[in-house]
């Protein structure tokens, strides 16, 4: 496991565009949520033990969320080839097992991730009405090991201000986990 930071990538950024396959092979794209007043996007995996530490609490707070209109997408954009555990039928599996809400989506080529410039598990990207980027980072300061609650309070302090129509507090943390298994192809 690689200890890998969010690189932050610069606020008001536009969202980039992307088609991918969810877990049932259907393709999803940001303008299927067009009408959404807020846009989240987060890159997962199976195996993280970061993701897994926050998993469950990150699933329901997203499903709160949801209720106000908030649209999610969670990202997988690791080699397969090299980390099984995150293949498709696994990605499905941990979906329904988890009762995801939203759609998972598998970035086999990894340039979803790249225009993302996503480097971790998980790696939070939060786009306003006009999909501008408006927070990237953690969802709090609770990491398998230090003991501290899950509050998810960095991410949803955000949400909020966004969905009030206010802007977020431009000082943000970035997320830590583990580094997004690239194919030696693509490596950044």
């Amino acid at each position: 496991m690689t200890l890998t930071a969010s690189t932050m990538l610069e606020l008001g950024t536009q969202l980039p565009l992307f088609s991918l396959p969810d877990t049932t092979g259907k393709t999803v794209s940001p303008d299927d949520f067009k009408d959404n007043p807020a846009l989240l996007i987060i890159f997962i995996c199976n195996h993280c033990p970061f993701v897994k530490h926050i998993l469950t609490e990150m699933v329901d707070l997203i499903e709160q969320y949801q209720q106000k209109s908030v649209a999610v997408i969670a990202i997988n954009s690791n080699d397969v080839q090299e980390y099984p555990q995150d293949s498709p039928k696994a990605m499905k599996q941990l979906a329904a097992d988890k009762h995801f809400t939203f759609p998972y989506l598998y970035d086999e080529t990894q340039n979803t991730a790249k225009a993302f410039s996503a480097a971790c598990t998980p790696d939070f990207f939060l786009f306003d009405k006009d999909r501008k980027l408006v927070y990237r980072g953690q969802l709090d300061d609770s990491r398998p090991s230090n003991g501290i609650p899950i509050t998810g309070k960095d991410l949803t302090e955000a949400i909020d201000a966004t969905l009030q129509g206010k802007k977020v507090a431009p000082d943000q943390k970035p997320s830590i986990g583990c580094n997004i298994k690239w194919k030696p192809a693509n490596q950044p």
